[in-house]
Order: structure tokens, then C-alpha cells, then sequence
């Protein structure tokens, strides 16, 4: 054994013989040869394996024709136990660590950032080991080319935050993890919705700098309506985000997570960097869970791959898909049935459906711009039309009847004759009111009736100089007038003379005798 190998090597290469690695294998880790280590190996007593046979056992060694390796306990650990493991006067903090359920690879960066430990992670794991024992399952690595695939899911035990009512809540973790590299995207959210799912993978694509050609999800209502391994029914607006930046949705077989096994670990790996944490807003907790992933996570040696996550992603990066030039304009959606008018009810407002549609449900997306109406069968656009107050009408032109019914003509004529500003009002409710427009005309003249022409007259034309021409806004600017003050003139037609009530008053007061 010509080379002398400093305390650290000496240490590294005892410790990995005792876990039964090859001399083969100890080179490739440490790079200390296998003579070199085969000496050190013998020296400590160490059964010693060559790749692809049996442990050797060598005999007890010679004092006079090996060389001397350093026995003082504190820089040599011949049989590596318990007591003489560096992680001993931190017996306590690992073991409550451990007892909140966190991993060997979060106690070691802990002990690394907050106490300055001096030994490496296999160190940890060790100690951890003798502390927790478990028994590990076999599990079917799935390798996918760069760009090729991305992981999503929720974990539901993410960190503690305080919300507005100064309690701590408990947030759910969005992970997106890449199949080839491993790089995730971890996001905090205080609470789920089908358009905070969508709105996460927006963020993620946009940290990871593009998108991947396949997305594999769990069945979380969020992004799968109906489960089903050969054609689930996606969630609308999350299939169209998806497509919006040319992504395939892939969603799992019902209760196996395995596929996507990937993202799971990631998830556990990183509620252990989070458990036991509180944070004052979910900005405090994303700014860790960031920190966090540039110091650690990225930096890691990935069990799977035995490279570092960060030096893959920068491989898998210039694979990973343009995002698009604009971001999606989200809507919101849902079934309405048509009513007897042939219009469905959104927001207050309503909206004509194509012929034959009454009684039947449509698919309805609605935003800011536009209300579309779609075949829920083939999801064919049935109509688009503009968004319209409340209580107003949007009725395309091919939806009204091809003929005026005679009785509403007539009644148009009435409002006509009524006033000419009138007769505006109720063109306008005919043109944008649909079926029920001949009620609210009705409606119009029953109030020229009430309160006279000329004062609904008054009332009308303002109603179309504020661009409000409807029968609720006439009514109600008719109920709030103040009354007429109403004056006899001392001449009228209608006032008879009083000497005609006095000779009436005698008549009916007079003495039944007295009555010629």
C-alpha cells in the first residue's frame, strides 16, 4: 500500500467496504484505486467483494507487514457504530426530526446550515437508519427523452401559513417535476380551483423557460371530470390551457400513483424541506421553498440518475417547447338548458340559442368578450355574442322569427301613437328583448295609462337619452316623480252648480208626506 490516503479518504473507503461495495465500485465513488484500497480494507479487517463475487474475508492482519493506520478514535473509525458516529452529539435534534417524520437528506441540511456539521449526508443516513428501519419497495423507473415529459400533482400537507383572520392554515404544494432531469417547479397555494390548477402550470412553464409534449396527472377533478384509462374527460378550461401551449394531457390509471412516481417523490422530498415550518404570507413561504430549491434541491445528486439535477436541466433545457406569444384568456364555464324564449341565462343576461335548441343543455364559456354557446356533444360553436347588462337580451339575427306577429305590430303601432319617443323604446325592446318583448311593451303602454302620455312621454326620452331603453328602468323612473298637484278651475265643464246639490240634498233629507 505505497499511497497514503488522507484521515477523509481512509474514512470514506472503510465506511463503503463495510457496507459491502466492491473494490471496483469503491474506486468509482472515491476514486482511490483498488490496490490502494484493497490495503486499507485488509488493515481494518474489512471482508473485502470483487465485482461480481462473494466477499473475501482476509485474515487477521500482521503487525509486522502492514502498515500502521491511526487508532485514535477520534480520526479513524474502524467498525462504524453508533457511538462512534460523528452524528452522536446530535442525537437529540435528528431524533426529534425524524419523529415529525423528516428524511435523512433534510436532517443533514439542517445540520449543515444551522450547526455547521462537519461530516457528510451517508453519515446521516446511516444514523437515521439505526433510528427508523424500513423496508424498501422495489419500483419500475420510467426514462423519458429531454422535453419529452413532465410530472404534476398536489400535496396536500404543504407549509403553515397565516391568513388573514391571524390563524395558521394549512396550504396545499404544487410540484411539476421533468422525467428526464428531475428539475420540479414547487409552488405554494393557499386553496385549489379548476383555475388555479390551470394558472400553476402557467407559472411552472414560465420558470422552467417552455413546455414539454406530455403532461401526466393524476384523476383530481381539477383537471379530469370523468376518469377513464383509454378516454377520461378532461376538465374544459384545463384542456384548453393545455393546448394553449401545446401540451397532451396524460392522466394515470385510477389508483396507480407509480406512473407517476417521479413528481411523488419529488412531493415528499420536499414537504420534508417545509414540515414543522410556519410563515407569515404564502410570499414568505414561496421565497423559502426558492431558496431552498437553488441551494438543495437543484444541487443534489439524484439517487436514480447519479448526476446533478442542475447540470441535466441545463441538457433538457433547449429540448423544452417555445411558450406562446400571448397568455390564455381564461373563461369560466358550465351547462345551461334553453328556455321557452330560446335563450340561456348567463350572469343575469341572456343569450339566444339556434333553433331547435329549446329544452336542451349547451356547453356555455364566458369571459369579458365574448359568451359562446357549444354543442356538448361535439363541442361545435353554436353562437358567440357580446356580454349584455343584466336583465338584457343578445339575440342573433337568425334566431328571430321571419315575420312580425301581427298583434305585436299592432301593439307597436299603440306606442307609436303614443308618443314618438315611445314608440322608440318599444322598437328598441322588441329588437333586443326576444319573446318576452311584448310583455314589457305591454308593460310601457299600461304606463302611458296610468300616469298619461305625456308624462311617460317625459320619461322615455330620457330613458333613451341615458342609453337605458327598458321597461324596468321607465317604471321605476316613474315611481320615483313626485305626484301632479291637481286644481279646479272656478268654471269647468265637470263642476255643476251648487244649487243643483242643494235642491238634491233637500230631496233625499225631505219627510216622505212632504213629496209632491
Amino acid at each position: 500500500m505505497s499511497n497514503v490516503l488522507s484521515e477523509s479518504k481512509q474514512q470514506q473507503v472503510v465506511a463503503l467496504g463495510q457496507l459491502g461495495w466492491s473494490l471496483r465500485r469503491i474506486q468509482e465513488a472515491t476514486g482511490v484505486r483498488r490496490e490502494t484500497a484493497s490495503g486499507y480494507l485488509k488493515a481494518a479487517g474489512i471482508p473485502v467483494r470483487a465485482a461480481g463475487g462473494r466477499p473475501r474475508v482476509w485474515p487477521p492482519p500482521n503487525p509486522a507487514t502492514t502498515p500502521a493506520v491511526s487508532t485514535d478514535p477520534a480520526t479513524r473509525l474502524p467498525a462504524r457504530t453508533v457511538s462512534a458516529s460523528a452524528c452522536e452529539p446530535y442525537r437529540e435534534l435528528i431524533a426529534a426530526a425524524v419523529e415529525r417524520g423528516r428524511n435523512a437528506r433534510v436532517i443533514w441540511q439542517q445540520l449543515v446550515d444551522e450547526h455547521g456539521f462537519p461530516a457528510r449526508y451517508a453519515s446521516v443516513r446511516r444514523f437515521v437508519a439505526t433510528l427508523r428501519p424500513r423496508d424498501v419497495e422495489p419500483r419500475v423507473v420510467i426514462r423519458t427523452e429531454p422535453g419529452e415529459e413532465a410530472q404534476v400533482d398536489y400535496g396536500g400537507n404543504g407549509p403553515m401559513v397565516r391568513d388573514a383572520s391571524g390563524k395558521y392554515r394549512r396550504t396545499r404544494l404544487f410540484v411539476l417535476a421533468l422525467g428526464y432531469s428531475r428539475k420540479a417547479v414547487r409552488l405554494v397555494v393557499p386553496r385549489s380551483s379548476a383555475p388555479i390548477w390551470c394558472e400553476l402550470h402557467e407559472r411552472a412553464f414560465r420558470r422552467l423557460g417552455g413546455t414539454v409534449g406530455v403532461i401526466v396527472l393524476d384523476n383530481l377533478k381539477e383537471g379530469v371530470l370523468t376518469p377513464d384509462i383509454y378516454d377520461p374527460a378532461l376538465n374544459p378550461l384545463y384542456r384548453d390551457v393545455l393546448a394553449h401551449y401545446g401540451v397532451v394531457a396524460l392522466p394515470c390509471r385510477v389508483g396507480d400513483p407509480d406512473r407517476k412516481g417521479k413528481v411523488e417523490s419529488g412531493i415528499a422530498y420536499t414537504q420534508q424541506a417545509v414540515r414543522g415550518l410556519r410563515f407569515e404570507s404564502i410570499a414568505d413561504a414561496q421565497t423559502y421553498l426558492d431558496r431552498w430549491d437553488e441551494r438543495w434541491a437543484d444541487t443534489r445528486i439524484h439517487g436514480t440518475t447519479k448526476r446533478q439535477v442542475a447540470a441535466m436541466f441545463a441538457e433538457e433545457r433547449p429540448a423544452l417547447g417555445p411558450l406562446p406569444v400571448e397568455p390564455f384568456r381564461y373563461y369560466r364555464f358550465g351547462k345551461r338548458t334553453v328556455h321557452l324564449d330560446g335563450c340561456v341565462e348567463v350572469d343575469a343576461a341572456y343569450y339566444s340559442a339556434p333553433p331547435g335548441w329549446i329544452g336542451r343543455q349547451v356547453q356555455v364559456q364566458w369571459h369579458d368578450l365574448t359568451v359562446r354557446l357549444l354543442d356538448p356533444q361535439t363541442g361545435a360553436l353554436l353562437r358567440e355574442h357580446l356580454p349584455a347588462p343584466r336583465g338584457w337580451h343578445r339575440i342573433a339575427d337568425s334566431d328571430r322569427p321571419a315575420r312580425t306577429p301581427r298583434k305585436t305590430v299592432a301593439l307597436l303601432a299603440a306606442a307609436h301613437a303614443a308618443g314618438a319617443s315611445i314608440g322608440a323604446l318599444c322598437d328598441h325592446i322588441h329588437q333586443h328583448d326576444g319573446a318576452i318583448a311584448v310583455r314589457r311593451i305591454l308593460g310601457v303602454l299600461a304606463l302611458a295609462r296610468q300616469h298619461g302620455p305625456a308624462v311617460v312621454e317625459n320619461a322615455a326620452d330620457t330613458a333613451l337619452e341615458l342609453g337605458v331603453p327598458t321597461y324596468r328602468f321607465l317604471r321605476r323612473y316613474l315611481d320615483r316623480q313626485p305626484p301632479l298637484a291637481l286644481t279646479l278651475r272656478q268654471v269647468d265643464p265637470l263642476i255643476r252648480q251648487l244649487t243643483l246639490y242643494r235642491d238634491l240634498i233637500d230631496r233625499r233629507t225631505a219627510p216622505t208626506g212632504d213629496l209632491s
